[in-house]
């Protein structure tokens, strides 16, 4: 085109390369540059953590809520998610925090009903029902609220894209607009997801490299305790737990679920034996349960719940090969009680002993705790933190510990407590079933 339409002029119009500009409502963008600074001039944040007053959510967190950080909490829909987070703000606002609850789901009547239900008050728990990401943003900013929950990412939508609320593209606009107005403001901030059934699509897993810190609440509905687990923080330990029992007033906290996870176990049970997990800085005592059933034709059915399956395998492998026993043709089901996750490598001497129980048919003397792991050598090796492992046993009454030789000499012993070192597996049997050699069935 020679001649301007505007003007009239001839050959004044050039070719510029046009950008996408970027859509952003709110806050205009700050054109400052950002400072390149040593590390050793920059000033760290010295404001002490808050505490939601719930214990074992503080736990999870790294001893509570970092100033001005953003939170994921996962789960599936209806697992108490809303619930656990409705009470830690309740009890920050108790405590005179300012505490925003802001909700896309719910009407201002349902949340009401819910608070009611829970035993909730007044106090500074203020409630915002909004869907729009832009208001949502506004209100946070004028009500400079010290922690805000945003139930959910999923409902929440903004102006500046055309998708649908809990579209993939939604909901990452969503988690950085949430995460830059943390960043740049006072609030810390909750972001609730719910959790599809692959956890990919338009779910947590899409936000997890975004915030800094990812909880997940985890459950069985027909079961009344549930696990609040950490799988990232960047402000404390990734492997923490915590656990609640579902009520007919919400939650509870759960201060020691040893006890709750052997509260039922049987007596003089073939396939049982107890183990001590590490959980972050927590030792806890679970069971674990084998079956043994066959032999069947062909090879045998291996199950695994809580439990990792590689580790079955393995552990099938080295008695097989080390004892003489032949498990292929039998079916095998393994199963951590209580819904703990058994799959830390601690776990293979408890794992191979429940096998043992349970294809023999003869139970573990009571007041036994095992924990070791096993090599493909069939060698017993050593683990970390055995000290609190026995101390926790000790607690609860189990007055035997079989465990590594290699931990022996390095643990004191508590009074009464007596530890039974193993450095094999095939040391396993005399020591499990008083020396008395059991018969091999099957082949």
């Amino acid at each position: 085109m020679g001649r301007c339409p505007g003007c009239g002029e001839w050959n004044t119009i050039l070719e510029q390369q046009i950008t996408a500009s970027r859509r952003h409502s709110g806050q205009p963008v700050s054109q400052e540059p950002s400072a390149v600074l040593p590390l050793a001039e920059i000033q760290g944040d010295r404001q002490p953590r808050l505490k939601t007053g719930v214990k074992e959510l503080d736990r999870v967190l790294g001893g509570g809520i970092v100033h001005r950080s953003v939170i994921l909490v996962g789960g599936d829909p209806g697992i108490g998610k809303s619930t656990l987070l409705m009470q830690a703000l309740a009890k920050a606002s108790s405590a005179g925090h300012k505490v925003l609850y802001v909700s896309g789901e719910e009407s201002a009547e349902q949340l009401k009903l819910r608070a009611e239900r829970l035993g909730i008050g007044g106090g500074a728990l203020l409630v915002l029902v909004e869907n729009e990401l832009e208001t949502i943003i506004e209100k946070i900013e004028a009500t400079s609220c010290v922690v805000v929950v945003l139930d959910s990412v999923q409902s929440v939508y903004s102006r500046s894209f055309e998708a649908q609320a809990g579209s993939v593209s939604q909901v990452r606009q969503v988690a950085g607009r949430i995460l830059e107005t943390s960043k740049k403001g006072s609030s810390a901030c909750f972001i609730v997801g719910h959790v599809t059934k692959d956890g990919a699509l338009a779910g947590p897993k899409v936000l997890e490299h975004m915030v800094d810190t990812v909880l997940y609440f985890e459950g069985e509905r027909g079961h009344a305790y549930r696990i609040l687990r950490a799988v990232k923080n960047r402000f404390g330990s990734a492997s923490e737990i915590g656990v609640f029992e579902m009520g007919d007033c919400g939650l509870s906290e759960v201060a020691n679920p040893s006890e709750l996870f052997l509260s039922e176990r049987p007596e003089n049970a073939s396939g049982s034996v107890v183990t001590s997990l590490v959980e972050g800085s927590r030792p806890i005592l679970a069971e674990i349960q084998a079956l043994v059933t066959g032999p069947v034709p062909g090879q045998g059915r291996r199950t695994c719940l809580g439990t990792d399956s590689q580790r079955l395998a393995l552990m099938i492998a080295v008695i097989e090969k080390k004892l003489g026993m032949a498990l292929g043709d039998q079916d095998i089901f393994l199963n951590a009680v209580g819904g703990v996750r058994a799959t830390e490598p601690a776990a293979d001497l408890a794992v191979a002993s429940a096998l043992l129980s349970s294809f023999t048919d003869r139970s573990i003397p009571p007041g036994t705790l095992v924990f070791g792991e096993v090599g493909l050598a069939g060698e017993v090796r050593r683990v970390s933190r055995a000290a609190e492992r026995i101390n926790e046993a000790a607690r609860l009454g189990y007055r035997r510990i079989i465990a590594p030789s290699a931990n022996a000499d390095q643990v004191p012993m508590p009074s009464g407590v007596e530890m039974v070192a193993v450095s094999r597996i095939n040391e396993l049997i005399p020591v499990l079933f008083d020396a008395v050699r059991p018969k091999k069935r099957g082949k």
